[in-house]
């Protein structure tokens, strides 16, 4: 049984749905003052528009493409203290068009961390075990960047705001030998240390290569460090077993959001599942994903089911369940399984 530090997930994590207007507006309703907010059109192409509080408003950056930080004026204006302003951006912004934005508490703006050889500004969370980091690179191999998460974070995702290159990902499931990318459908690689110096993260740092992708002499570097908190998160792998009565990937929570990708090959989405957009069936069925890595409006075709104590796949397609194929997953909780040693939530089942 899971025991959470994290009594109410929705005031570090929340997905937000909005409709636009074409014009300004602040949304509100998130539960908090976001520092990370990832925006995304549901019901036509658009890029996937990310910012934060320690890059600062109006720059964004794209998780399905491997353009520099642009800025743009009429994206997203301010973090408010239960949501977000945006612009006449047609991206996130569009009249009549549907969004989802999903929110991560940090810490502000952030402050200077100097744990590792090149400094850094860290904003942190610790309670939820999110940190958002910005540096640049020195180009020296084995260099090291302070997170200030306090323990090893199980994903890191990194990309460089000053050079059009992909988005690299570590995730403790590969280790740090490997890495894949946020921005296209590709399996896991080998990066031959030169992109986690293949160093596990510390607690107090996670170590970078000399690839450009996270360490150009004189570019300039975001990351997303998510370290796991027992009962709110999850960062973990299952197998597929190809069959619609799909596997089960216990979390200790009934989850709120779920990023995963398939590892072995190539070919296939990622996947974004979240709580807001419900399935036209009802009950615990998740169909309505949307993918980080192509500006594709949101797809009905796979579904999943998010339960009490984790969450159980319900189709077979190659990107989520194929038989035998490896995938990676992160999970924030909607709610912990337990919330303490006598407050048990019921659970749910299909």
């Amino acid at each position: 049984m899971a025991y959470s530090t994290i009594s109410k997930p929705s005031l570090h994590f929340n997905t937000k749905l909005y409709t636009g207007n074409g014009s300004t507006q602040s949304i509100t309703g998130v539960g908090f003052q976001p520092d990370w907010v990832w925006l995304k059109k549901r019901n036509s192409t658009a890029d996937h528009g990310l910012y934060d509080a320690v890059r600062g408003v109006t720059k964004q950056l794209y998780s399905n493409d491997t353009a520099a930080e642009a800025t743009n004026a009429n994206s997203l204006t301010a973090f408010g203290t239960d949501g977000f302003s945006i612009g006449t951006s047609s991206m996130i912004n569009g009249n009549s068009d549907t969004f989802a934005s999903w929110n991560w508490k940090a810490n502000g703006a952030g402050s200077a961390n100097t744990d590792g050889t090149i400094n850094s500004t860290v904003s942190a969370n610790t309670t939820a075990g999110f940190s958002i980091v910005s540096y640049t690179g020195s180009g020296t191999q084995g260099d090291t960047v302070g997170h200030g998460l306090g323990v090893a974070p199980k994903v890191i995702m990194v990309k460089s705001r000053s050079l059009g290159v992909a988005w690299l990902n570590y995730h403790s499931s590969l280790g740090a030998t490997d890495f894949i990318q946020l921005n296209n459908n590709g399996a896991t690689a080998n990066s031959s240390g030169n992109a986690w110096n293949d160093t596990q993260p510390t607690s107090s740092v996670f170590s970078i290569g000399s690839y450009n992708n996270v360490n150009t002499s004189g570019a300039t570097y975001i990351a997303y460090c998510f370290a796991e908190i027992k009962g709110y998160s999850k960062f973990g792998s299952y197998k597929g077993n190809g069959n619609a009565d799909g596997t089960f990937i216990y979390t200790g929570f009934k989850p709120a959001f779920i990023l995963s990708k398939k590892t072995n090959a190539s070919g296939t989405q990622w996947t974004i599942w979240d709580n807001k957009r419900s399935s036209s069936g009802g009950g615990n069925a998740i169909d309505k994903i949307l993918h980080p890595n192509v500006a594709n409006a949101v797809n009905t075709a796979d579904d999943t089911d998010f339960l009490s104590n984790g969450f159980k796949l319900r189709a077979t397609a190659s990107g989520m369940n194929n038989n035998g194929d490896s995938y990676i997953y992160m999970a924030i909780a909607e709610e912990p399984l337990v919330a303490n040693v006598s407050s048990s939530i019921p659970a749910t089942a299909r």
